[in-house]
């Protein structure tokens, strides 16, 4: 799983921050586009030598005003200062102690949230990405894919072990990024349920090699484009929301993008309220 997730995640976050963002000169031999660490430093109030003991894994306890200070410094989201937070708090990678089983199950308060988003595609997962449940526009788009084949459905392991995924995800390079990068965030605070599914995937060098440098967070919202048979291209905008549950489990919601995907989504989908289904069912 790895053993400085907090090192990786600072070095991801300084590399993705430009020094125009900050107001600092980009300057004429920068090796990479990101920020330097004495520039972090700097920013953050701390000393380099600190801030390369982070990064380095030599130093895993940083206080929280150190924390804060460099989540400022490097313009985190919400999002990713939680994180930050959380990869502090971690130890070192190996398991949570009391971590429960993925459920496999979705409460029925959600499964009629779901059921009311008929006839859009939307689908909850729990952390390991297995398909829970699903409406009938979900199962429309993404049936002829091959994603719900099968009695466990996982959304990661079709893109990276289904031949289809690739041709149903012209995109396919930036979904398997996200997808790894979602694997890898929940991995980072010790979950060793998904050991099994990270060890089975590790097979694939596309995967591994994906897993070895994803320590960014995966995009919460953005545009996936779906191939389908009988539709064709289709641009979905899609937004991930975390349920508020202890399980992990979050729903993808995909509304179209442009005016010729909806008018696509309303034939494939004949705009008729639909039973929400369940994995399974």
């Amino acid at each position: 799983m790895g053993d400085n997730e907090l090192g990786a995640f600072l070095r991801s976050c300084r590399d993705a921050v430009s020094p125009a963002q900050v107001g600092l000169p980009a300057g004429p031999r920068r090796r990479a586009p990101g920020l330097r660490r004495s520039e972090v430093a700097t920013l953050a109030g701390v000393s380099v030598e600190y801030l390369t003991r982070l990064e380095q894994g030599r130093d895993r306890h940083p206080s929280t005003e150190v924390l804060s200070a460099l989540a400022e410094a490097l313009m985190l989201t919400p999002d990713a200062y939680v994180h930050l937070h959380r990869l502090a708090k971690s130890i070192g990678g190996r398991e949570c102690q009391g971590a429960e089983p993925p459920r496999r199950t979705v409460r029925p308060t959600v499964r009629a949230l779901v059921e009311r988003m008929e006839p859009a595609p939307a689908a909850v997962f729990n952390r390991l990405d297995d398909v829970l449940a699903h409406t009938d526009g979900f199962a429309r788009l993404v049936e002829p894919s091959g994603l719900l084949e099968g009695p466990e459905p996982n959304l990661t392991r079709f893109v990276f072990t289904d031949p289809r995924a690739r041709s149903a995800l012209p995109d396919w390079g930036l979904v398997a990024d996200a997808q790894t990068a979602r694997l890898r965030s929940q991995s980072a605070w010790g979950d060793g349920h998904m050991l099994p599914l990270v060890e089975e995937l590790s097979e694939i060098p596309e995967f591994a090699s994906r897993w070895r440098n994803a320590a960014s967070l995966p995009p919460r919202r953005g545009v996936h484009r779906w191939v389908h048979p009988e539709a064709g291209e289709l641009r979905l905008a899609f937004e991930c929301l975390d349920l508020p549950d202890y399980d992990g489990q979050y729903l993808l919601a995909y509304l179209p993008e442009d005016a010729a995907t909806a008018a696509a989504l309303d034939r494939l989908t004949g705009l008729r309220p639909g039973a929400l289904r369940a994995v399974g069912d």
